[in-house]
Order: C-alpha cells, then structure tokens, then sequence
C-alpha cells in the first residue's frame, strides 16, 4: 500500500495559505462497524482510508469509543502510521477509556473533544463549558502543548461558543444534527441557520476556527455552507457512507467535494 508521505501540519501550512474554502474530513467509524460485525477483516478501515485520500478528501476522522463497537483502539495506531498526506481528526471524550492516551502517542493534526456519554448510540450534545469548562483547562493545554490542534465539539448556542475562546480551544465543531432534522422536516431551518451563522461570527470574534458535523449530507450540505459563514473543515460519515454503497467510496468523496468546490467559487 502506497503512502504519501507530506506531513498533516505542513499540508495544513499551505492550505492555510489558500483562499477559505471549506476542507472535508472524511469519518471511518461506519466502515470499522460493518468490518466488526465478522471476524474477516472485510471491509478494511486502512484500504479505505487510502481510498478516501487518494480522492482527494483533507483528511481522516476517527471516533473510538471505550466500548470499541467501531473504530478501534489498534486501528487508530495503524491509521497513524499511514494517514500522512493529511490530517488525521481523532474524536472522543477526554475523560473516558484511553482516548489521552492514545492521542498523546499518535499525536494527530487535531483532537476534537466530545461529551460522549458511555454507550451513547452517536454524539447528541455538545459541551456545556458551564459545567465542565474548568476540567477541560488541563486538558487542552496538554494537548496543545503536544502539538495538537484542539476543537471542541460544541451546539450552535452563541453563549457558550464565546466561552469556548477562554479554555483555550483552536476551534469548535458545530452540532450540526438539529440543522440537519429541520431540513429533513422542513421545520424552523432558517431559524437554527441563524443560530449557527450567528454562532460561526462569535467563534470568528472569539479568535476560533470554526468546523462543523453530524448529519450533513450531499442534500443539506450547500445550504448549510452558503448560509453559516467562514466553516473551515467538515467531518462527514454515515451520509458519505451510505451515498458509498450506491456509487463506490471514491466516487462518494468526488461528490462531497464538487458540493465544497461549488460554494468555494462563489466565495
């Protein structure tokens, strides 16, 4: 298997350098899910993984929970070796099973914190700086202090966006899952479009990056870019998954990117 070999912080270097376009992180928990549900070793995360970058996506996702129903420990070490070319995204809640420990060995371009509850089905909140701001201090400055990139996984309030400059943090991921049912429904989407671009401007005030995910789609995903301002990277994985099993792994990439290129040229 062929690996390119440019490094995730220069990549990130130079597409700093280029006009704000919106990069797309590609999630692989769904690919380890199915591959867990028989001992074959089928699909592979790492074959994949090599599939989405050499279709062009930024970078790689991974969200390894204590449980490991999907993404597992073992294969976050292995994506570390290979996921060079790009950025390599390692989600998780900070204070449970081994996520410190693993992103302190691997040390990825970015660690996004998320208050994962144990057993939770997927991510459904984001944090509540109020309540767990302060514990979340020691843990940014470590990782920060690694090299590590951090974002926190955060709802699109913009009270608690602008707390999320004074702990530290690089950037927020936008919840994106209530934007992303009232478009489904076509119930109150100007109205969470707006808390979500207002939240974006707060996050740019603040000095924050802003990325966002969860739910975003090749139908939703324009809107949401046209309508939520300065959106660096979004982290996408059941949808692009899904799309994958109709029209191939590559050619999903393809046209998550066409959606990005297309709002980057009307920039």
């Amino acid at each position: 298997m062929t690996v390119l070999k440019i490094s995730a912080n220069s990549a990130c270097s130079a597409v700093s350098k280029i006009a704000k376009m919106t990069k797309l992180s590609v999630n692989l928990n769904k690919i380890a899910l199915l591959r867990n549900q028989r001992d074959i070793g089928m699909p592979n995360v790492l074959q994949a993984a090599q599939t989405v970058i050499k279709a062009g996506a930024y970078g790689i996702t991974v969200h390894p929970r204590p449980d490991e129903r999907h993404i597992r420990y073992a294969d976050v070490y292995e994506l570390a070796e290979m996921v060079t070319a790009v950025e390599f995204n390692i989600e998780g809640n900070p204070f449970l099973g081994k996520y410190m420990e693993i992103v302190s060995d691997v040390r990825p371009g970015q660690a996004t914190l998320v208050p994962d509850t144990p057993g939770a089905n997927t991510s459904d909140h984001g944090w509540n700086l109020k309540a767990d701001g302060k514990k979340l201090i020691p843990v940014i400055k470590k990782l920060k202090a690694l090299g590590v990139r951090v974002s926190l996984f955060m709802d699109a309030d913009a009270g608690g966006i602008a707390a999320a400059g004074k702990v530290g943090a690089d950037r927020i991921e936008l919840y994106t899952e209530p934007y992303a049912r009232a478009f489904r429904t076509g119930e109150g989407v100007d109205e969470v479009l707006r808390r979500c671009a207002d939240s974006a401007r707060v996050a740019d005030e603040a000095g924050l990056g802003v990325n966002a995910g969860h739910d975003l789609n090749l139908d939703n995903l324009g809107k949401f870019l046209a309508r939520v301002p300065g959106v660096l990277e979004v982290s996408i994985g059941h949808a692009l998954i899904a799309d994958a099993l109709e029209m191939g792994l590559y050619e999903a990439v393809e046209e998550y990117l066409k959606v990005l290129d297309k709002k980057k040229k009307e920039i």
